[in-house]
């Protein structure tokens, strides 16, 4: 009987003790109970950091500016003149490191393939015609629109040119739409 009146009595005594160490902040926060969230409206932006190619530079002063971020003038100076180089205000180092470009060597990036369009071409091709469906293979009388369209990439680039030179809308002038045939009442149900 003393050891029931015992064990009860520090089973008692334990759930006291949890629920008086459970009701503190301080404890929730220790054990991990409690979060608190960011502050949404003081984040402030920051660059990634990098690796510096040269790594006998001085280690940083705690409190100092960052040098690869641009001042609150600055960027607001920005926004307001709009500079026509947008990499004037940009500050990062964008030289390769010997590992880069050992790594862009092995991977054979240094030498890149003339004909790639060419290339791609034709495997897109290839998957045009292997992704036919059941569907369209007993639709035979009805003929297979081409893959895609070919857009004269210099035409439209002088197309483009020429309407920002003016002030007019990018679609302004003939560009090329994609139209798409109206469907029959039936051609719904089993595609």
């Amino acid at each position: 009987m003393v050891q029931t009146v015992s064990n009860r009595f520090s089973v008692v005594v334990l759930m006291i003790g949890t629920l008086l160490v459970g009701a503190c902040d301080g404890a929730r926060e220790a054990i991990g109970i409690g979060k608190q969230a960011p502050d949404e409206f003081a984040v402030v932006t920051r660059l990634p950091l990098s690796i510096p190619p040269d790594f006998g530079l001085r280690p940083p002063r705690p409190g100092a500016d960052r040098p690869q971020e641009a001042t609150v003038t600055d960027s607001v100076r920005d926004l307001i003149i709009k500079t026509a180089d947008p990499k004037a205000s940009d500050r990062s180092v964008s030289t390769e490191s010997l590992g880069e470009s050992a790594i862009l060597s092995k991977a054979g990036a240094t030498n890149p393939d003339p004909n790639i369009r060419r290339e791609i071409n034709r495997e897109s091709s290839i998957l045009a015609t292997e992704n036919d469906s059941f569907a369209d293979r007993l639709i035979f009388w009805q003929g297979q629109p081409e893959p895609g369209t070919i857009v004269d990439a210099k035409a439209e680039t002088k197309r483009l040119r020429e309407n920002a030179a003016i002030g007019d809308a990018p679609t302004k002038g003939r560009t090329p739409k994609i139209v798409r045939k109206p469907k029959g009442w039936l051609e719904g149900i089993f595609n």
